[in-house]
């Protein structure tokens, strides 16, 4: 298996799971804003070693599933209808109009580095996401679970993570006033989104039958 290209498909499914406006990306951007670009690198550095525990327990709980099928038909069954439920309510249910968002009051006594660590230790998403993605990569071929094709997708996870937060740092000024960064589009984006891996399980649940 080419470690390159399992490298770039780490990367890509980090940037799906992180552009969205969430804790991370946002707080980054708003540590940049106020306390320069060096320390809202040090909190995305932080953040992305977090990624790589979590990527890497995602990938050694993919491999133990791997050897179990009926789990995983199972699993990728109820990812089909929950993927569908999230499309479903970001395209068609979700609101329009932002909510005011409170900013998360956190008073770190150490670097910013430790609070990215902090910050994304609390995030858990990556765990499940990255797992469901790492064996329906395996379903396809594209990967498989040997150390080498582990360590490039846990590296291409962490260079997506790392690549979303830099651009949150250095555009936010920039992109903030834009119509791509309005509620009602970034909807349209996750959903778009959710919607191409509900039709990618739902391929791969249909070869399988």
């Amino acid at each position: 298996m080419n470690i390159t290209f399992i490298f770039f498909l780490g990367l890509v499914f980090a940037l799906v799971g992180v552009i969205p406006p969430g804790l991370l990306n946002m707080t980054a951007a708003k540590i940049s804003l106020k306390e320069g670009h060096v320390r809202g690198i040090m909190f995305s550095i932080g953040a992305c070693v977090v990624v790589i525990i979590q990527t890497s327990i995602a990938a050694i709980f993919a491999r133990y599933l791997s050897k179990n099928h009926d789990v995983i038909d199972v699993l990728q069954r109820v990812a089909f209808v929950i993927f569908v439920l999230i499309t479903i309510y970001f395209l068609f249910i979700a609101k329009s109009e932002p909510k005011e968002q409170v900013e998360p009051k956190i008073r770190s006594k150490g670097s910013r580095f430790f609070q990215g660590l902090f910050l994304s230790g609390i995030n858990v998403f990556p765990i499940p996401y990255q797992a469901y993605m790492t064996i329906t990569l395996a379903s396809f071929g594209w990967l498989d679970f040997s150390q080498t094709s582990i360590i490039s997708y846990v590296a291409g996870a962490a260079m997506g993570t790392f690549v979303t937060l830099y651009m949150y740092i250095f555009f936010f000024d920039k992109i903030k006033s834009k119509t791509l960064t309005s509620q009602k589009n970034m909807n349209r984006i996750i959903g778009s989104i959710t919607g191409i891996i509900a039709i990618v399980t739902l391929i791969n649940i249909i070869r399988e039958i």
